[in-house]
């Protein structure tokens, strides 16, 4: 289980879990889901998308149907009869979830060794696995791509305002459909994205 930002770098991994165990349940056992949840990670306060009138949205996570939503974490729509701005939203939910996928592409790619099963102990296998996403980040930063933090967590601890909370009563699904709605907003929408849905 990974978070990476737009640069194709590691900025959380969490590595041991087993491989039958869902996707929800890895990231609510996980220490950055604490830390989440307790408002103790250095996120950005709640902003407008644009400089518009746009509303005050949180800075959320992005994962996929193996996630609940949540106002921290925002996933898909659910169901195949979606309306333009259910299936707006999931494409482009899904083309931001492209990062953390060529993240790990990227990450394979590069460090062959898991290209095949790896024949070792656990406990070795989660340090080969922690090594390459170092290294990866390492690489990243050292053939010139811009960007100020690497697997690091200098002032991770510290929180100066609170983040994600629910402001005015908002929920989960309230803040997916704000989304959503911004999709398909002048200020929002993208040129093509009704010839990808």
């Amino acid at each position: 289980m990974a978070v990476c930002d737009s640069h194709y770098n590691f900025t959380f991994v969490d590595i041991g879990s087993f491989g039958k165990c869902a996707d929800s349940t890895v990231f609510r056992d996980s220490v950055f889901y604490k830390k989440l949840m307790n408002n103790v990670l250095n996120i950005p306060e709640d902003q407008p998308l644009t400089f518009t009138e746009a509303p005050i949205l949180p800075n959320v996570l992005i994962g996929d149907e193996g996630f609940g939503v949540s106002t921290k974490l925002l996933r898909p729509f659910g169901g195949k009869n979606l309306s333009v701005k259910k299936k707006i939203f999931n494409y482009r939910l899904s083309r931001a979830r492209r990062y953390i996928e060529c993240t790990f592409g990227i990450l394979t790619n590069k460090w062959r060794i898991f290209h095949r099963p790896l024949n070792v102990s656990m406990e070795l296998t989660e340090e080969i696995v922690k090594a390459c996403c170092v290294l990866h980040n390492f690489v990243r930063e050292r053939d010139g791509v811009q960007f100020d933090v690497i697997l690091t967590v200098n002032g991770f601890d510290e929180m100066h305002s609170p983040s994600f909370t629910i402001l005015g009563g908002r929920t989960a699904n309230d803040i997916r459909d704000q989304f959503a709605d911004y999709f398909i907003s002048p200020e929002g929408e993208l040129p093509w994205q009704y010839t990808h849905i």
